[in-house]
């Protein structure tokens, strides 16, 4: 059985070159960074310059971009940094933050945890796309609020949300605005010297790289404190030795997406119609429902549902037939509860409970995507006739 991994918006495979790339930082360049010896200078130059091109190609400073192991961890030192430097600074403390219904759990759960420590915390909803509206963001913002938080494209429907509208209004302001682009590197433009944006998070598995690294921007304007304390690594805002091999590989993902979005999306946004393309021949339009936003969206994101069918059922007939998709987030899909993000988009119960997202990358070809269309349509019928 030739398996189709449909599945890159949870994690992507290494591309080979990142993996080229990474191993002379565990065989020959294996030091310590913070060592004086020449290994740890060989060690030291590989982050140094890691750093430096990967802030060349999202428009930032390098001084702006702190290491992390990966997009959780961004968003959280983005949200306690900010909340416990403004509690340091400021005699007295602002307690709101701004954010929306549909944000990954890595923001929802902080956020969570700050409420039990007596934040208000105000939770945008969305439309039936998964789109917010500026007007609500304006509306909900209040004095004592610290930070705004709101990801650039959804990891579950592929809805792009208006950055640029929502960091101008921060910006007049004065209030911080972090946003998680996990989804959005490598798959849309992004020029943090034009976007009016505080705080940006990223991950590196997500665009072919190596999973447990990762980065977050932080605009020369705020002030963050750090959560790791014990060594003045990422200039004592992230302490513990540097993953070397990680960062290089980091920054190879980085040069070989980045450069090349147009292209990514032209070809991931071409696996897309093709497999809404055969669903349409195999089950015809009223068959199945495409979520999200038609034209504000991720190109590689392909949210569908079944009604009548189980997102379980088909999930598991899925995985009989060597195909991999997902029912939403990767942190919560083992468990299989409906998507967050679907009830905040408020759609009908046929709709919940028979969603399931396809996502495509690297190694997936037009022929693959038809075949899996087409036996995921076999399988909605048979079920279907149940």
């Amino acid at each position: 059985m030739n398996s189709i991994y449909l599945d890159h918006a949870a994690t992507t495979p290494v591309h080979p070159e990142v993996l080229e790339a990474m191993l002379p930082y565990y065989e020959e360049a294996f030091g310590n960074p913070s060592s004086t010896h020449r290994f740890g200078r060989a060690a030291k130059t590989a982050v140094n310059g890691s750093r430096d091109f990967i802030a060349r190609s999202i428009g930032c400073s390098p001084a702006q971009l702190i290491f992390t192991s990966g997009g959780t961890e961004s968003n959280n030192m983005a949200i306690f940094g900010v909340v416990q430097a403004s509690k340091r600074h400021n005699e007295k403390q602002k307690k709101h933050i701004l954010t929306t219904r549909i944000e990954h759990h890595a923001i929802l759960h902080p956020c969570n945890w700050l409420e039990d420590l007596g934040f208000e915390i105000t939770y945008l909803s969305v439309d039936p796309t998964g789109l917010i509206n500026i007007k609500d963001v304006e509306a909900a913002i209040r004095q004592d609020t610290v930070l705004i938080s709101v990801m650039y494209g959804n990891n579950e429907v592929g809805t792009l949300q208006p950055i640029e509208q929502i960091g101008q209004l921060a910006r007049s302001l004065r209030i911080p605005f972090h946003v998680d682009a996990v989804q959005a590197l490598g798959k849309t433009p992004l020029d943090l010297s034009q976007l009016p944006v505080d705080l940006m998070s990223f991950s590196a598995h997500k665009i072919n790289g190596p999973k447990g690294i990762g980065a977050l921007y932080v605009s020369k304007t705020i002030q963050l404190d750090p959560l790791l304390f014990g060594g003045a690594q990422e200039r004592k805002k992230r302490a513990g030795t540097e993953n070397v091999a990680a960062i290089v590989g980091f920054a190879k993902a980085v040069e070989i997406s980045v450069p090349n979005v147009e292209t990514v999306q032209l070809i991931t946004e071409e696996l897309r119609q093709c497999m809404i393309s055969t669903f349409i021949d195999e089950l015809g339009s009223a068959g199945f429902i495409v979520n999200g936003h038609e034209s504000k969206r991720l190109p590689h994101i392909l949210n569908i549902s079944f009604p009548g069918v189980s997102t379980e059922s088909l999930l598991m007939n899925l995985d009989l037939e060597g195909i991999a998709a997902a029912s939403g987030s990767a942190c919560t899909s083992g468990s299989l509860e409906v998507s967050h993000v679907l009830q905040a988009m408020e759609l009908p119960e046929d709709v919940l409970s028979s969603a399931v997202r396809f996502s495509f990358g690297m190694g997936n070809s037009k022929e693959q995507i038809a075949e899996a269309a087409r036996k995921t349509a076999t399988i909605v019928k048979r079920i279907r006739m149940l």
